[in-house]
């Protein structure tokens, strides 16, 4: 039974937490990133007052949270392993219980399934899925940007002009500067380049064709040259724009919820975030997804059905409400959609549907090859003594993964540093050069000292001699010690980086992954380094690391 666990075997670690006792019966949800926060405390309040079955077992919740493309990919491994592979249905790492943050990707679920079970539906309609909450996309940006995009066509505006005021003549000359999320991995950046790909042909989503995806890739490349940084989640992408400020992002395109979220933290100085609804745009309804799988016990569906009818009366509801969702019960009030947190609770748009899958999967081919705006990324990485052991051929796995999931518009100087900094490979992404990148990867070797803040400066540098006009540069740096031997200076290298930030005409991000146990690197110069110039910093370790060079990729 998956997500479940034996009750005999349970009782024991129920009878550790000192508050249930009994059989109890764990049903895991994964859910896209948007729903993580309502999910994981709606788990908690249903552990303190959970449902039971007629026989009167306890029902538990427990959440996992990921980007919607990565729900889809992990259910359609799931489904392929069990009904292809011979893999057990009763493997408790399927989730039970499935949300995605929108239409397009369930029924993007629904299509990759059936092709794995034709002739079988696996996942329901996305009408016959219930409602948890919903939350339209718009356009967030600040009060003096917002008449310039209150317009019945915005990426069509912003396809044809460079700046803000060529928008509004009374709003300030700035560049336009988008930030979306990665359409391949996030529901938010899919519905957003759906979005783009409709209003350009001037058609709706429903009726868009093949021919219409091919024919208006360069119109929707005129509108994603403004992207200063693709991302994983909209409230990432929030956060990093409310701290940077306007001239690091001007538009992003995020869920109504993230714009709640960031006005709900705004600090001191910061200016206000306000949302723009356009008059065509997704709303997003996130819903409890039940397969009718052979994963799925009828014990199980038994337990999730009730989860689901709890996650929709008022009390869970309106937790869904305090962080900056529309709840799905029309009973709870839409507590924080208010102006006071940059939100229109009377706000009307026509709510947009879902292309046909096979259109879909078009469109992301053609951002992918076509249309997404090109990256340059310099990939600075630490091959000194200190990697030795299962830290370097995990180091490796996790560079050649990154390197396999680049495409042919980006292209990458790859950097090996330990007490010397080697000159920079140089390689486009895509199969074009996977042998010249699987010589590097696979020539990397354990020895020297750690001149970090010399090889990042030496990633600054060669972007800064072979950028070409409109591509996103950045610096990812891999380390797992701290700096010795450099002749720069962390306080000199800091000064270097600013100098080329995104106040700068250079623009390039620094990105710092520090690789190992806490201590092992100086975690405090890494984030210096990265948030110098509207950088990130994350750490990692053997286990983690792909996941997190993952999770950076989607920035670029």
């Amino acid at each position: 039974m998956a997500g479940a666990l034996a009750p005999l075997a349970l009782l024991p670690l129920l009878a550790g937490c000192g508050r249930l006792s009994g059989p109890s019966l764990e049903i895991t949800m994964l859910v896209g990133s948007a729903l993580g926060g309502f999910c994981k405390e709606s788990a908690a309040a249903i552990e303190r007052d959970p449902p039971r079955l007629p026989d009167g077992t306890r029902v538990l919740l427990r959440c996992r949270a990921s980007g919607s493309g990565d729900v889809v990919s992990e259910m359609e491994s799931h489904a392929r392993a069990v009904l292809q592979g011979g893999g057990r249905a009763a493997d408790p790492a399927i989730p039970t219980l499935v949300s995605v943050d929108g239409e397009i990707y369930q029924e993007l679920l629904r299509h990759r399934l059936q092709a794995i079970a034709p002739g079988r539906s696996l996942i329901p309609l996305s009408a016959d899925a219930p409602a948890l909450a919903t939350s339209p996309m718009v356009l967030m940006t600040t009060p003096a940007l917002v008449k310039g995009l209150q317009r019945p066509q915005p990426f069509l505006a912003m396809a044809r002009v460079d700046n803000h005021q060529q928008l509004d003549p009374t709003g300030p000359p700035q560049p336009i500067r988008f930030v979306q999320t990665a359409p391949t991995r996030s529901n938010s950046g899919l519905q957003t380049l759906v979005a783009m790909v409709a209003e350009v042909s001037g058609k709706r989503p429903e009726q868009l064709t093949l021919t219409d995806v091919k024919a208006h890739a360069a119109a929707v490349a005129a509108i994603q040259k403004h992207v200063t940084r693709y991302g994983s989640s909209t409230d990432e992408l929030a956060r990093t724009m409310q701290r940077n400020g306007v001239f690091w992002a001007s538009v992003a395109s995020v869920y109504e919820s993230s714009v709640v979220a960031a006005n709900g933290r705004r600090e001191p100085g910061q200016e206000a975030l306000v949302a723009v609804y356009p008059r065509a745009t997704y709303s997003s309804t996130m819903r409890a997804i039940l397969p009718t799988a052979p994963w799925v016990s009828a014990q199980e569906r038994q337990a999730a059905t009730l989860l689901i009818e709890r996650l929709q009366q008022p009390a869970l509801q309106r937790i869904a409400a305090d962080q900056g969702l529309r709840p799905a019960n029309p009973a709870v009030p839409m507590s924080r959609i208010t102006a006071a947190y940059g939100a229109d609770p009377r706000a009307v748009y026509d709510s947009l549907r879902a292309p046909s899958p096979a259109v879909v999967e078009a469109i992301i081919t053609s951002w992918r090859n076509q249309v997404k705006k090109p990256s340059r990324v310099a990939l600075v990485v630490d091959s000194s003594g200190s990697m030795k052991g299962d830290k370097l051929p995990s180091a490796q796995r996790s560079l050649q993964a990154y390197l396999a999931q680049t495409g042919p518009r980006d292209v990458l100087g790859l950097i090996d540093f330990d007490s010397s900094v080697r000159e920079p490979v140089e390689l486009r992404g895509g199969p074009a050069d996977a042998a010249k990148a699987m010589t590097f990867v696979s020539g990397l070797s354990a020895e020297g000292g750690t001149r970090l803040y010399d090889a990042v400066e030496a990633g600054r540098n060669w972007l800064r001699r072979t950028r070409r006009p409109g591509e996103i540069l950045a610096v990812v740096v891999l380390t797992d010690g701290n700096d010795s031997g450099s002749r720069l200076s962390l306080q000199a290298l800091e000064a270097e980086l600013r100098r080329s930030g995104f106040a700068s005409d250079d623009r390039i991000g620094v990105f710092t992954i520090g690789y190992g146990s806490s201590g092992e690197y100086n975690a405090d110069a890494l984030r210096r380094i990265a948030e110098s110039n509207g950088g990130v910093f994350v750490e990692g370790t053997p286990d983690s690391i792909l996941k997190r060079m993952e999770q950076l990729q989607l920035a670029f």
